[in-house]
């Protein structure tokens, strides 16, 4: 007797496989800008790095990604999707292997932006071959998977780091963090040759020179002082450099009114809830990533812990977020319009919980792991309606744009948060325990502020 597989079946299988390949590539590239953070003091004790050294060593990945992420979604379209994703696919990889070898703390950071520029590639693409791959209940599904991997690779980023630098394999102390990224890597090529789909370039597509010449670093002079500040005593450089990346978002205006095909068309930005989307996510990013840096400080330092008991306070958020985001669409059709505002309602009662139990307990219990299941809950609920309701109305040939801007607002979102957010706890917290619980308290009421904000632009997202 023979067997056949439906056409159908085939289908989803393809479909099962592209997305696997390209949301690891996602998972890979999210979980290398955290899981250097628990290796810091590692990596620091090897090299001899100063303090300003490892800030760069932690932050410069995170710097050159949000620079560029914008650049790897217009190449994407002019060049290809499968082409860019696959060329920053191996960049990050080579990079990787270079930052796992490396002898000294310069050539270290220098690798790891090579790492960043490769992320910035690879990322954008992972949006665009969802839109243009995937249409109605199928699309939805892929942005609740993508809900999913954006949750878990934060903290799975913390915990990984931890096992790995502390299991010391063969005497190779922080290296295997980024050694571990070769194999999944080169997976990861083998199936993309495979399974991504035939790209369609699009050469009639100009890179927006001017646009990019003034965005690029308008970015970069946004997100370098946010990230490096606080470390460096606020320096008077990094109030220039702020006052000159809001010069350069001017000048980045006024460019896109003149290009014939500008890097953020209006267009796209008038699409239907892209733009309250937009809002929304970048505020939620940013309490969520909030959140994890300044309760990870306050755990590790603060309370004591180890990195990795630290990280593992924070599991159960990342399932409550994940399980929401797989499940959301089990909900009535007729309340997903307010499923977004309500589930970030939720959530933010959840950071004001964590703010109360934090200030008069102090150590993560039971009431504490509740606290933060109710907090990825809705977050979970609110955070993949969210990324549909802002594409759902973008036209196909406008995905790697809307891709690129998405892209750019959660990373942006996630910096701010942790600039803010974590300038908040270090300015209130001392080596005291009862300093730092005051600390983190006011921390998560900020957070809890931030996610309640982003209820209120979700209130006004469009019903269809």
């Amino acid at each position: 007797m023979t067997t056949s597989t439906s056409p159908s079946s085939a289908r989803a299988g393809r479909t099962g496989g592209l997305l696997a390949v390209i949301l690891l590539g996602q998972f890979m590239a999210i979980l290398d800008a955290t899981i250097v953070t628990v290796a810091a003091p590692a990596i620091r004790a090897d090299l001899g790095s100063s303090g300003a050294e490892l800030q760069l060593v932690v932050a410069g990945h995170t710097i050159v990604y949000a620079m560029l992420l914008i650049t790897g979604a217009r190449l994407g379209r002019r060049f290809g999707h499968r082409r860019l994703f696959q060329a920053g696919l191996v960049l990050f990889t080579v990079a990787s292997l270079a930052c796992g070898l490396a002898a000294t703390t310069a050539q270290l950071i220098a690798f790891r932006l090579f790492q960043g520029a490769g992320a910035a590639l690879l990322v954008p693409q992972v949006l665009s071959l969802i839109q243009l791959t995937l249409g109605g209940a199928a699309r939805v599904r892929a942005f609740s998977v993508y809900s999913t991997v954006l949750s878990g690779a934060a903290v799975a980023g913390q915990i990984l780091g931890g096992v790995l630098t502390s299991a010391d394999i063969a005497g190779t102390g922080w290296r295997p963090i980024f050694l571990v990224n070769v194999p999944i890597g080169l997976v990861l090529l083998a199936a993309g040759a495979r399974l991504l789909p035939a790209d369609h370039p699009d050469s009639t597509t100009g890179l927006d020179l001017p646009g990019l010449l003034t965005l690029s670093p308008a970015v970069l002079l946004l997100v370098a002082p946010l990230v490096l500040g606080h470390e460096l005593g606020r320096p008077g450089w990094g109030w220039a450099m702020l006052a000159g990346s809001a010069v350069l978002a001017v000048a980045f205006v006024a460019t896109q009114r003149r290009a014939a095909t500008p890097l953020v068309p209006a267009r796209v930005l008038r699409a239907p809830g892209l733009a309250l989307s937009a809002a929304s996510i970048f505020s939620m990013m940013a309490g969520y990533a909030g959140f994890l840096f300044t309760m990870a400080l306050y755990l590790h330092d603060g309370l004591g812990l180890s990195p990795l008991r630290s990280s593992l306070a924070f599991v159960l958020s990342s399932v409550g977020f994940g399980t929401a985001s797989l499940n959301w669409r089990r909900v009535p059709a007729r309340f997903h319009h307010r499923m977004v505002p309500v589930g970030l309602t939720l959530s933010a009662a959840g950071y004001l919980a964590v703010a109360v139990i934090v200030a008069h307990l102090g150590s993560p219990g039971p009431l504490y792991q509740v606290a933060v299941v109710v907090s990825g809950i809705g977050m979970g609920l609110a955070f993949s309606p969210a990324l549909n309701a802002a594409l759902r109305h973008v036209a196909p040939a406008d995905a790697a744009n809307a891709s690129g801007i998405m892209s750019t607002v959660t990373q942006l979102g996630q910096v701010v948060g942790v600039s803010g957010l974590g300038t908040v706890f270090l300015s209130l917290s001392s080596r005291s325990v009862a300093t730092a619980a005051t600390a983190a308290t006011v921390a998560n009421v900020g957070v809890a502020a931030l996610v309640l904000l982003s209820a209120v632009f979700a209130a006004f997202l469009p019903r269809r």
